[in-house]
């Protein structure tokens, strides 16, 4: 009897995809709606697939690090990230982490379900959009500034955009208020920006341009 695990913040997208897979006769579904109770739901039950969003409760792309400890857990695990983040550089960085197909929020019930059956099955799924615009990163025509980010700071760029201030941050991450100085110090350095004002702007506009 096939299992799977969805992780997201929004009841919608928990209740859209249920549908969809109880419809396929998946009968054992589990919900999380953050990356704590999803890990602990994982262990517990080591559902078959996984689907998961990278941003929960505005957690920037906390997303990524839960995709990093359930795949630490369990290598042979099978996880699909459903997200609205369409940047290639994104994909990458969830590929990387240790999903095993992308599929984009505004896709049709059709490719979710493709997706869905592909990554099930054992095989990596992505669109082939998706696919051509990721093996696109490494050329010397896309130059993205978010390739050169570490997760934590791609966690706290996007916080920044959305108008959060340090000690929100730190609070949301669940680090110290220096750290979160320290990490957007790093990020003028790699975007070269002078001030904060500056950084913010940066931010919004990468961020547009990745959703």
């Amino acid at each position: 009897m096939t299992s799977v695990l969805v992780i997201d913040d929004h009841p919608i997208v928990r209740q859209g995809c249920r549908r969809m897979l109880e419809d396929l006769g998946v009968e054992r579904i589990f919900e999380a709606s953050d990356a704590a109770s999803g890990y602990k739901l994982c262990r517990r039950h080591r559902p078959d697939l996984v689907i998961v969003d990278l941003a929960m409760q505005q957690n920037g792309l906390g997303g990524l690090p839960l995709i990093r400890r359930m795949r630490a857990h369990d290598s042979h695990l099978r996880i699909i990230v459903f997200s609205m983040h369409g940047d290639p550089i994104i994909v990458a960085r969830a590929l990387e982490a240790g999903a095993s197909g992308y599929v984009l929020k505004d896709t049709s019930s059709d490719d979710f379900l493709k997706a869905f059956r592909t990554v099930l099955s054992g095989n990596p799924y992505l669109s082939n959009d998706l696919a051509m615009r990721v093996a696109l990163i490494n050329t010397p025509a896309r130059k993205n500034p978010l390739s050169e980010l570490t997760p934590r700071e791609l966690q706290t760029l996007s916080l920044l955009a959305k108008g959060k201030p340090y000690g929100d941050i730190a609070n949301e991450l669940n680090v110290s208020y220096k750290t979160v100085v320290n990490v957007s110090s790093q990020l003028k350095h790699k975007l070269e920006v002078r001030n904060l004002p500056e950084l913010i702007r940066t931010a919004v506009q990468l961020l547009e341009t990745a959703g």
